[in-house]
């Protein structure tokens, strides 16, 4: 039996723990509810586990009865604080939190991957990392699972390392698609406060009025992308955030922006922190006025391995069929942190459609939005797929 129809075997075990997740999602690094389920999940199976200290993370590795090298496999854990709506027989049954962007389903995919390559542990030729992490929302699992040693756990690094992630509209259904090169987005957060003399409305020459300093910025930044950066390697700067002042006729002291800045070469993410605080200060002294610009580095480009996209593409192609599978043409302008794992290990990040069959890939709702929907139906391909790329990687490293 192959791995896609053992799989297919385990649809309903696999839908089971996908709707205990989401049920009950979990935000940050401490998923101590998620963590639970998925060792219960792993619990039976000859796995070495290690829980993470400074976060609620799994490290499982199996070891295959071949000698060989090591794969990682990871899967992020945690949610958003966003409030679902749906039908709520299967909606989160916690306010304000929601398995928006389908980490649920990565989690029982790499769980499900996990019993695939336990039952052939006999003719796995070498280990494999099951990276169950959480924080990939923001503060940053990846990295601190990479510091407490999750490459190394093995005493070797791993050869090849593979991601997936689910989107709820776009894609048709059970499409595949990765590129070679940058497939997401560098992220950072800029936040700009300036600050100045509060006063009059009526009388603005005796106050500083940060306002129209802070605007100025805002417009800048965005000359600054489209006269500073080459267009064929982007930079996109959105301020969503802007507050100043409580009242029509008052002067305030001080005006508050932040945006996110993203990029996709490591290039233009060195240079646009350095130009974008160069701006806002140098705006700032040409008013007369005060100016913190905090720039936060958030996550760097994750950038696929070029050898290790073909082999994931080829593997896709051959197990379900040239048409589910789809070469991006261009990165996705999201940001991951598994551009962590890919800055030390050569890695593949793949994109999976699982956009529900009774919706319009093209008017569904987005990964992150409160009705965003993931179908369960393509949770046995994608546990099969993480399967296949470790067991074919170990082969094609024995050969």
């Amino acid at each position: 039996m192959s791995l896609r129809e053992s799989a297919a075997d385990m649809r309903d075990e696999l839908a089971r723990l996908r709707h205990a997740l989401h049920r009950e999602p979990e935000l940050g690094l401490d998923l101590p509810r998620t963590q639970e389920k998925v060792l219960t999940a792993l619990s039976g199976l000859p796995l070495e586990v290690r829980l993470g200290e400074g976060l609620s993370s799994i490290t499982a590795v199996l070891r295959g009865s071949l000698p060989g090298p090591t794969v990682l496999l990871r899967g992020d854990m945690d949610a958003l604080p966003v409030t679902e709506r749906g039908d709520a027989a299967v909606t989160s049954r916690l306010a304000g939190r929601m398995h928006a962007c389908g980490h649920d389903l990565h989690t029982t995919m790499l769980a499900g991957a996990a019993h695939l390559l336990a039952a052939g542990r006999d003719r796995l030729a070498g280990n494999v990392i099951f990276m169950f992490q959480p924080g990939e929302e923001g503060p940053g699992g990846a990295k601190i699972m990479i510091d407490e040693g999750v490459l190394d756990v093995t005493g070797e690094r791993p050869v090849a390392a593979y991601a997936l992630h689910v989107i709820s509209s776009i894609l048709p259904q059970g499409v595949f698609v990765t590129r070679s090169g940058p497939i997401m987005a560098a992220a950072d957060r800029f936040t700009v406060t300036v600050r100045g003399t509060g006063g009059h409305g009526a009388s603005p020459h005796r106050a500083k009025d940060p306002i129209p300093a802070a605007c100025e910025m805002v417009t800048a930044l965005q000359t600054m992308v489209t006269r500073g950066f080459d267009v064929f390697d982007p930079v996109v700067v959105t301020v969503g955030s802007f507050h100043a002042g409580s009242a029509d006729n008052v002067i305030p002291e001080e005006a508050r922006f932040e945006a996110t800045i993203r990029s996709f070469s490591s290039a233009a993410h060195a240079r646009v922190q350095e130009r974008a605080v160069t701006l806002v200060k140098g705006i700032a002294a040409a008013h007369g006025l005060e100016v913190d610009a905090d720039y936060e580095v958030s996550y760097p480009v994750t950038v696929n391995d070029g050898a290790e996209a073909r082999f994931a593409g080829a593997a896709i192609r051959e197990v379900y069929g040239e048409r589910r599978f789809v070469e991006a043409p261009q990165p996705f302008t999201g940001s991951e942190d598994f551009s962590f794992v890919c800055d030390q290990v050569p890695s593949a990040f793949v994109a999976l459609g699982a956009c529900p069959a009774d919706l319009d890939p093209g008017r569904a709702a987005y990964n992150h939005a409160p009705e965003a929907r993931f179908d369960d139906a393509v949770l046995p391909d994608g546990a099969a797929l993480y399967a296949e790329l470790a067991t074919r990687r170990l082969a094609l490293a024995a050969n």
